[in-house]
């Protein structure tokens, strides 16, 4: 059964979203603050977080950084009275997954709640595509899904490798559980090996009480450990004794603890070339990686863009009540043109913000705001087209080959004459 964590100041709204809630069929923790809410988390896993924006001592925005900065992606749904545009996509940008504004109906709450708990984008828990090579992959991951083999995940980032991993478990024996899940890239190393294994009382300093690490939560169902490859040399150890003989020990703990579990675990690193480097064992890499799925980016998956970001708009026009009927010609174009660095999950944002930002009947180029620079602050602009991305290739290469236009022809994969041309098509003097 899913649980779910409210947190607000204001005891009337708690009791309300409990009774709500409740009558959905969930069950329901309350926190009167975030700093209760943190201390809540370190020792129950929850499927959803709902919390208010503006409350005494730790802000909402405040709790949702410190939840992103210790916790994989629960979902974090924020309500509140002081909404605005700019509040709203703020929250975003720091974690939270969706944002419903005061008043709202329970039935609105309810279709929040379900969204999420489906996840980000999947229609009834499964994956949205029509790429063929996206397809043979559901159908291994179905296949393997049977078995408790340990299951690699690996791909670039917002590719949906935790999505991949949650199909796995759904269409696995062990379903009527929930998947347990441990970001290893945002645990500090020094907490990593207390988190996944736990420990007893006074084990070390700050241990005031016993904590049950994520493998006995985990016991009877799967554990996604991912990010994996930020895990350091002395916990891939332990994780690897784990594996080989299906029992933890506790830090502190006299007897080891027998645990029943499959492990899934993602990562957007090489790890061969990790392991060449000598940050990852290769006897763990044997061991996770005995049944390998490697997700292709959205760029190689091109004729998906279009039903996912129409996926997006149907799922955010409703959320925040707004008509629009759907993108103009030149936005879709952007879409499809654009590379996608961060992938599905860029895409996502994308259109989300689109979709707060658009006064319109239609999305159009405008709205479709993206950062473009490395470091992921400050700059934007819309997405490029097919044509203004060959312009800019064309002139990076003949400045990179100092003007030599049979040089540049090469490099670009073109004749000479093509290359010509599409100077004379662009007015490209160089």
């Amino acid at each position: 059964m899913y649980q779910i964590l409210i947190v607000d100041d204001d005891a009337q709204m708690r009791d309300a979203l409990t009774v709500a809630i409740s009558r959905y069929g969930y069950n329901v923790d309350v926190a009167q603050n975030g700093q209760t809410a943190l201390n809540m988390l370190k020792n129950k896993e929850y499927s959803l977080i709902i919390t208010d924006m503006k409350m005494p001592g730790m802000s909402g925005l405040e709790f949702i950084r410190h939840v992103r900065a210790h916790t994989l992606t629960v979902p974090i749904l924020v309500i509140t009275g002081f909404a605005t545009v700019e509040n709203a996509v703020e929250c975003m940008k720091h974690g939270a997954s969706d944002y419903l504004m005061k008043p709202f109906s329970f039935d609105t709450l309810e279709g929040a709640i379900k969204g999420l708990l489906n996840n980000d984008f999947t229609g009834d828990a499964d994956i949205i595509t029509e790429d063929e090579k996206m397809i043979q992959i559901l159908r291994m991951a179905r296949e393997v899904a049977r078995t408790d083999t340990t299951v690699l995940i690996t791909g670039e980032s917002g590719t949906g490798k935790e999505l991949i991993a949650r199909y796995i478990h759904k269409h696995s024996n062990r379903s009527s559980k929930r998947m347990i899940a441990v970001n290893c890239a945002a645990i500090p190393e020094n907490l990593l090996e207390s988190e996944l294994f736990g420990h007893e009382k006074g084990a070390f300093t700050g241990a005031v009480e016993r904590k049950i690490g994520k493998f006995e939560l985990a016991n009877g169902t799967s554990l996604l450990l991912d990010e994996i490859g930020e895990m350091s040399f002395p916990v891939q150890a332990k994780l690897l004794r784990v594996l080989q003989e299906k029992e933890i020990d506790r830090i502190g703990g006299k007897n080891p603890i027998p645990v029943d579990i499959r492990v899934i675990a993602t990562t957007n690193r090489n790890l061969i070339e990790e392991i060449e480097k000598g940050n990852f064992r290769e006897d763990l890499y044997y061991r996770l990686g005995v049944f390998p799925i490697e997700l292709p980016p959205l760029r190689e998956r091109p004729g998906d863009i279009k039903i996912l970001a129409e996926h997006f708009l149907k799922r955010y026009t409703k959320q925040y009540g707004k008509i629009i009927e759907g993108f103009t010609p030149d936005a879709m174009e952007y879409l499809i043109a654009y590379t996608w660095k961060g992938n599905i999950r860029e895409l996502q944002n994308v259109i989300q913000r689109a979709v707060l930002l658009c006064q319109s009947s239609s999305i159009s180029k405008e709205h479709l705001i993206i950062k473009t620079n490395n470091n992921g602050t400050g700059v934007q602009r819309p997405v490029m087209t097919l044509k203004e991305m060959e312009k800019e290739m064309i002139v990076k290469t003949l400045r990179l080959t100092g003007g030599n236009k049979t040089k540049a022809a090469q490099h670009l994969g073109i004749t000479v004459r093509t290359l010509r041309n599409k100077l004379n098509e662009y007015q490209l003097s160089i």
